[in-house]
């Protein structure tokens, strides 16, 4: 399988996270942003977002777009492990909180971060090129103070709401690793670079290093300069 993406989109992270949980070989394609259109209309019919699967196999679509549509595509033909409860009921609460965290604490992350980078975090890179792609971000999702402090609130609410389901059990639907808990470690990686997200949420970090650890893929930026400890994963998660 083929991977087109952006290495550091979030939404390309959960990709990754689902494909090497299931142990499913694939390459990745770093496209770059802006041309990507170019090679993306043709493939997906006009839809110009990564991430973008090329399955290459017999019997399987040309090409997938939209990180949940792979995700259920990937499940569907190879259920095993899996990356849904065995309960129906069970499934869908899944499936409903992953829908919640793309669509709405995906954007409050991408807000808070670049909201971050374009300040305090200019120092992380702090060349022409990246700020210029910052505050093109900034301007394409309508990026300011007000409405990155607006996700600051909604953040923080989803952050409650994800520690006590964590704290509750080793996963967030049921009790084994699902589509809910890879979108959550994808999506929220961007704020290991934020420097009080990680002292007021020490919990978070160690539970997508754990989940990176279960899925083969390296860490986010970030992790290398705060080690976590260990999440209780490592202890449920079989050998």
């Amino acid at each position: 399988m083929l991977l087109l993406q952006f290495s550091t989109s979030p939404y390309c992270r959960k990709v990754r996270l689902a494909l090497g949980y299931k142990g499913i070989p694939f390459q990745v394609e770093n496209l770059t942003p802006g041309l990507h259109i170019l090679k993306l209309k043709p493939l997906t019919g006009g839809l110009r977002t990564v991430p973008v699967l090329l399955p290459q196999l017999d019997g399987q679509p040309a090409a997938i777009a939209d990180s949940t549509q792979i995700l259920h595509s990937i499940e569907s033909r190879f259920p095993s492990p899996p990356l849904l409860p065995a309960d129906e009921s069970l499934q869908a609460e899944a499936w409903m909180i992953e829908d919640w965290l793309d669509e709405s604490i995906g954007i409050a992350t991408r807000f808070v971060y670049y909201e971050f980078r374009a300040g305090a975090g200019k120092q992380i890179d702090p060349s022409v090129l990246s700020q210029l792609v910052i505050q093109l971000a900034r301007r394409q999702f309508g990026i300011n103070h007000a409405s990155a402090k607006l996700a600051e609130l909604r953040l923080s609410a989803a952050l409650g709401l994800l520690h006590r389901r964590w704290q509750d059990g080793s996963y967030l639907v049921g009790d084994s690793l699902s589509v809910a808990d890879i979108t959550a470690a994808a999506l929220l990686s961007p704020l290991a670079l934020i420097p009080q997200y990680r002292i007021d949420y020490p919990w978070l970090f160690e539970r997508i290093a754990e989940i990176h650890a279960l899925c083969g893929e390296t860490l986010p930026p970030g992790f290398e300069t705060a080690p976590v400890g260990r999440s209780p994963l490592a202890e449920n998660s079989s050998d």
